[in-house]
Order: C-alpha cells, then sequence, then structure tokens
C-alpha cells in the first residue's frame, strides 16, 4: 500500500504542531525549516531584508518558517536542497542538467511556505477581529493541489502522462550580487534571476503558458539576455499566466505501492480558449514593474499601443543581441 496523501486544506490545519508535508504531529512547535534556505539566505545577505506579506504586514526572509518533522527534513527535504545549492552556486550549466521535477519541487516548496504563511497570518488576523478566515474556493483549489504536487517529494507520486508545470530557464548576464526573486501566489508563479541564469516557473499550469510562448521561446532558448530582456520574458509570462482561466482538474489512484496522479483535459466541456484576451495596456503596467530597475514608465511602453515597447525583438521580430542594449545590469 502507497502512503497517505495529507489534506492540510481539508481540516484547514496550518497550526505549528503538524509537519507542513506529511500533517504528523510534531514532538515540539520548535521543529521548524526555513522557507527560503539558510544557503540562499547566507548568500545574498537576505536573513534581515523585509518581506511584504498580503495583508501588508512585514516579516523579514528568516522569520519565514514552516513546521516540519525533522526526519522528513533530513530524508526528503535537505538532499533537494543540497542537490540545487550545489547546482546554483555553479550556475546555468548545472542548473539546466538539473532533473526538471526537482526545480519544480524545490520552488514549489518556497512558494507553498510562503503560502503557509500567509495562511497563518490571516487566520491570526481575522481572529483577532472576531471573524472567521476567509478564502476564496478557487484559491483553495490551487493550493491544496500544489500540496499534493509536493508530496512527490515524499511519497511514490507518479504523474501519469503530463507535466503540472512550465519551466523556462535562460542564461542572463546578471550582476553577480544581485537577488531578484517575484512570486505571485494567486496565480502561483515563481522566478529567480541570480548567478548566470534567470528561472520561471509556473506551478499548476499543465504546460500551457509553456505552448503558449513557444514561438518567442524558440527565438531566445539558446541565447545570453540582458536582465532587462529576462524580465521582459518574466513579464510575458507572469501575464498570460494570470489570463489563464482554467482550474486544473486531477485524479489520484493507487497502482500497487505506487500513486498516480491523472490531469484532466484542460479544454474540458468549455470551447473557450485556455487563455483570455491579451491586453496590451495591462501588459504594459506589469513592464512597468518589472522594469522598475530601469526607471520605465507605462507611457514610455506603450507610446505605440499596438507594439509595446521591447528590448528582446526588434520592430521586424528578429532577436536584439544582449551585448549591444545599453543599460545597466
Amino acid at each position: 500500500m502507497p502512503g497517505q496523501i495529507y489534506l492540510p486544506f481539508d481540516a484547514f490545519n496550518f497550526s505549528n504542531r503538524n509537519c507542513f508535508l506529511t500533517g504528523q504531529p510534531l514532538s515540539t512547535s520548535e521543529e521548524k525549516i526555513q522557507v527560503f534556505p539558510q544557503w540562499l539566505m547566507s548568500r545574498y545577505k537576505l536573513e534581515d531584508q523585509p518581506f511584504k506579506l498580503l495583508d501588508e504586514s512585514m516579516a523579514t526572509y528568516k522569520d519565514l518558517k514552516v513546521p516540519c518533522a525533522t526526519h522528513v527534513n533530513e530524508a526528503f527535504l535537505e538532499p533537494l536542497e543540497n542537490e540545487i545549492a550545489a547546482a546554483f552556486d555553479i550556475g546555468y550549466d548545472a542548473v539546466k542538467n538539473l532533473d526538471e521535477l526537482k526545480l519544480f519541487q524545490w520552488a514549489g516548496k518556497l512558494l507553498y511556505g510562503i503560502i503557509f504563511n500567509e495562511v497563518q497570518s490571516g487566520i491570526k488576523l481575522q481572529h483577532s477581529k472576531g471573524e472567521e478566515f476567509n478564502i476564496s474556493q478557487s484559491i483553495i483549489h490551487k493550493f491544496s493541489n500544489l500540496h499534493l504536487m509536493l508530496q512527490s517529494l515524499n511519497l511514490p507520486i507518479i504523474f501519469d502522462g503530463f507535466k503540472p508545470y512550465s519551466l523556462f530557464l535562460f542564461k542572463v548576464d546578471n550582476n553577480p550580487a544581485e537577488f531578484g526573486y517575484r512570486d505571485e501566489i494567486n496565480t502561483l508563479t515563481f522566478s529567480l534571476r541570480i548567478k548566470d541564469f534567470g528561472l520561471i516557473i509556473c506551478l499548476q499550469d499543465n504546460g500551457a503558458n509553456k505552448v503558449y510562448h513557444r514561438e518567442i521561446v524558440e527565438k531566445i532558448k539558446d541565447k545570453t539576455l540582458h536582465p532587462i530582456q529576462f524580465e521582459e520574458f518574466c513579464g510575458r509570462v507572469f501575464y498570460s499566466a494570470y489570463l489563464f482561466n482554467r482550474l486544473p482538474e486531477y485524479h489520484t489512484f493507487p497502482v500497487g505501492d505506487d500513486i498516480y496522479i491523472e490531469a484532466e483535459q484542460l479544454r474540458g466541456m468549455s470551447s473557450k480558449p485556455l487563455f483570455d484576451d491579451w491586453i496590451n495596456k495591462i501588459y504594459g503596467q506589469v513592464l512597468e514593474s518589472f522594469w522598475k530597475n530601469w526607471g520605465f514608465l507605462l507611457l514610455e511602453i506603450i507610446k505605440n499601443p499596438e507594439k509595446p515597447m521591447s528590448f528582446l525583438f526588434n520592430p521586424d521580430g528578429s532577436f536584439i543581441n544582449g551585448t549591444t542594449i545599453e543599460l545597466p545590469r
């Protein structure tokens, strides 16, 4: 018999008395791990940097922790952290050779850790007002599915003929000291730009965003990007993740000692396209946020509403060599 899947959203269990991954009771509330791993915080001096939660309260990176059974951490999480840390230390070539599933698990664990802290913070805030904690069913659905996928770390879970994610990895000419991290909890989208690479993962789209951007990816996949070029593509993916209008459904079933996860067809019964219409003005607002380091304003970005500013492509559609871009890295 395979192990038991833990469903924290069924009983809404976000106490510090149960392991976040397995649900098993902990011997002490001090059994915790960092959401942002120590090796990453040390490398970029993040420990005391501010981290804003969705309710506008401020924490620091080192404040973000999740309850985790010591043996679960030692058996499943530390080996993953060690492998990811070693690859990230080398850079793009080593990261490219990592198993994609491990990158998904690592990013998913980090993002779920943030979600766990957001939910805990929300519950405390609502209870202090004498109110019940409310969260939309669609968001619960997404978070619950992400947690299910994460249990591929500690259970013999097999994704049956699909990948639950879209993953994009590029070589980027970064400032070595820069830590570029971004997430969007509602769409479960994650990006990281460090060392000599940039990584973007849509954690719950069954590969839809990879297909949506395939033509652009074909043009840029083997290029070394200037950071502003990576952030432009990042903006495209974060915006398309927002436009993605399906809520993936999954079925789990045991086969011997394994647990198979099967994905329903995204198209389902609807003839509606998987993505809502792309609106350049909104995309321009996204780009303005992603290009904050370089100070470009919305009016400049959408000066031509039909062709927003781009550092990736010339007006004729040809790729712009990153080394010709005269902006700070």
